[in-house]
C-alpha cells in the first residue's frame, strides 16, 4: 500500500489454533500498524493493577464477560492514540454486533471505516489435532478434546453474526489458515492485494 493511500484499518478473525496471533503480528509489522488485542489490553491492565485492570479482574474472576460498554471505551481510547490514527489491526474486537455498531460510530467520527476483515479458516478436525498436540507439548492438561471442541463451537457461534455483517459489506477476505506459517502469510498478502491493499516493499 503506498503512503499516499494511507495505512489499512484491518480486523483479523479465526478460530483457536488457526495461527491468528502469529499472522496478526506479521500483518501489523509489515504494514507498520499496531496490532490491537482487547485480551492483551485487559491482561496488561490487570498485571499493572490499574483502575481498569481491577474492574476487569473483578468481572472475569467471577466468570463473567467484560461488558460491551467497557470494552468499547477501551478500544476508543486505544484507537485515539497517535500510532493507531492512520491504521490498525484489530484482534478480538468487535465480538458482538453491538460492538460492530460502536466501532462504526467511532470510525465515522474521523470519516474512516474498516478496509478489510481477514478471516482465517481451518478444518475443525485439523485444529483439534493441532491444539491437542500443543497442549501435550506445553503440559496443559486442562486442554482436553472436549474443552477444545467447546471453544471452537463457541467461536463459531459468536463470530457467525459478525462474518455475516462484514460479508454483506464486502469486507471479508477468507484465507485457508492451515499449512506452513509463510504459506498462510503469502495467502493473506495475495488476498489483500486483490482488494488493492498492498504490503509495502521492504
Amino acid at each position: 500500500m503506498s503512503a499516499a493511500a494511507g495505512k489499512p484499518r484491518l480486523l483479523i478473525v479465526g478460530p483457536p489454533g488457526s495461527g491468528k496471533g502469529t499472522q496478526a503480528a506479521f500483518l501489523a509489522e509489515r504494514f507498520d500498524i499496531p496490532a490491537i488485542s482487547t485480551g492483551d489490553i485487559f491482561r496488561a491492565n490487570i498485571k499493572e493493577g490499574t483502575a481498569l485492570g481491577k474492574q476487569v479482574q473483578a468481572i472475569v474472576s467471577k466468570g463473567g464477560y467484560v461488558p460491551d460498554s467497557l470494552t468499547n471505551e477501551i478500544v476508543r481510547d486505544r484507537l485515539h492514540q497517535p500510532d493507531a490514527v492512520e491504521g490498525f489491526l484489530l484482534d478480538g474486537y468487535p465480538r458482538t454486533t453491538d460492538q460492530v455498531v460502536a466501532l462504526d460510530a467511532l470510525l465515522a467520527e474521523s470519516d474512516a471505516s474498516l478496509d478489510a476483515v481477514v478471516q482465517l479458516q481451518a478444518d475443525t478436525e485439523e485444529v483439534v489435532a493441532r491444539l491437542l498436540k500443543r497442549a501435550a507439548e506445553q503440559g496443559r492438561t486442562d486442554d482436553t478434546e472436549d474443552v477444545i471442541r467447546h471453544r471452537l463451537e463457541l467461536y463459531a457461534h459468536e463470530t457467525a453474526p459478525l462474518i455475516e455483517v462484514f460479508t454483506a459489506r464486502g469486507l471479508v477476505v477468507a484465507v485457508d489458515g492451515l499449512g506452513e506459517v509463510d504459506e498462510v502469510t503469502a495467502r493473506i498478502d495475495a488476498a489483500l492485494a486483490a482488494r488493492g491493499i498492498i504490503v509495502p516493499a521492504v
